[in-house]
């Protein structure tokens, strides 16, 4: 099958936003610390060269906008190394959750003991 450069591109769009949209799963980026895809220099490459998503043309597309703020935060070793344990990942987790549930709908209560 022959396939053309506008194909190309339409795949290449499609893997590479689905992938920055599994960036907005905590547990997800925890898997890739535990399979050490953060200590591949070619990978960390690789998310820096994904910042341009975050452009508005790209960044229309994106449904979880979590996945933007983590690319950003992938692109320091010290949270690279921060969401490569459990504990950690909870706590990023639980963070998104509270974001989720009480600061993006003001009706509900803001305390999150509730």
């Amino acid at each position: 099958m022959i396939t053309t450069n506008g194909d190309q591109e339409k795949n290449r769009f499609q893997i590479e936003l689905e992938f920055i949209q599994c960036l907005s799963n905590p547990w997800y980026l925890n898997n890739l610390a535990q399979q050490q895809y953060f200590k591949d220099p070619e990978f960390i490459n690789y998310l820096a060269y994904l910042t341009y998503w975050k452009e508005p043309d790209y960044a229309k597309f994106v449904v979880y906008p979590h996945a933007l703020y983590f690319l950003d935060m992938l692109q320091y070793p010290q949270f690279r190394e921060y969401i490569s344990t459990s504990e950690n990942t909870q706590e990023v987790h639980q963070m998104q959750y509270y974001h989720w549930m009480y600061l993006r709908n003001p009706s509900k209560p803001q305390d999150p003991a509730a």
